[in-house]
């Protein structure tokens, strides 16, 4: 059961402050009453109309942040800010959580939700969901290190990575590459690098499975995802020819 107040302004349309205005005016029934009480409790089964319209309300919501960096992958902490904070509050709800972590200092696409089910199938190992970053580099990447990552490199501690794929977009002395993993070990593209011989000092995720980062929200906004925009996740399980 959630309050009334709650699960309207849950759906992205007005703040908590203005739904509690409308339902004070009269405007909102649930199953076919008025109700002028903001802390009326509803449930998933309940009908809620607003002047006399159906609502139609989304069980879950999936949101897309541009994160920044000093920004921790979390739902709260008790000394940093998260990336939930970040949420604005016509799109809050309770229970969100990042699906998938970023470094503290990695920015870039972050999904955002409060559907346990999907985030289980994005992430796990077994699914191949891709995801897509950019990296600039301490120093030129060699044609051996660039295959020892693509292969499936051996971690430092041991574990060893799944394949992946590399592209150089920059060479130079800092080049920046294109890396695909379809896996989230702990700082792990950082470790793959480490590993090979050189070092990432900075770190984008640009895409989640056929899903680009919406290069219009600026550091820090994010934006609902799409039914269509979901799908285009889900259906991201091949590595890309890096045509973008």
């Amino acid at each position: 059961m959630e309050r009334l107040d709650k699960i309207l302004a849950s759906q992205g349309t007005s703040s908590r402050k203005d739904v509690k205005e409308i339902i004070k005016s009269g405007r909102v029934a649930v199953n076919g009453k008025t109700v002028r009480d903001s802390s009326f409790k509803i449930s998933e089964n309940d009908t809620v109309s607003l002047d006399g319209k159906e609502l139609i309300l989304k069980k879950h919501i999936y949101l897309m942040l541009n994160k920044p960096a000093g920004v921790v992958s979390a739902s709260d902490s008790k000394s940093e800010k998260t990336v939930v904070d970040l949420v604005p509050e016509k799109l809050f709800r309770s229970g969100l959580f990042p699906a998938g972590r970023l470094d503290k200092d990695t920015v870039g696409f972050v999904l955002i939700t409060d559907d346990g089910d999907f985030a289980h199938r994005i992430l796990s190992p077994k699914n191949h969901i891709v995801k897509t970053y950019e990296a600039r580099l301490d120093r030129p990447l060699s044609k051996e290190q660039l295959e020892l990552i693509q292969n499936g490199i051996m971690l430092s501690d041991g574990t060893v990575c799944l394949e992946s794929r590399v592209k150089i977009l920059e060479n130079g002395d800092n080049p920046l590459v294109k890396i695909q993993i379809c896996e989230g070990k702990y700082h792990q593209i950082k470790r793959m690098f480490a590993a090979a011989g050189n070092k990432v000092i900075s770190l984008k995720r640009t895409k989640m499975g056929n899903l680009n980062l919406d290069e219009s929200l600026k550091p820090g906004e994010c934006r609902e995802i799409t039914p269509e925009e979901l799908l285009k996740i889900e259906l991201g399980k091949i590595f890309s020819d890096f045509e973008q």
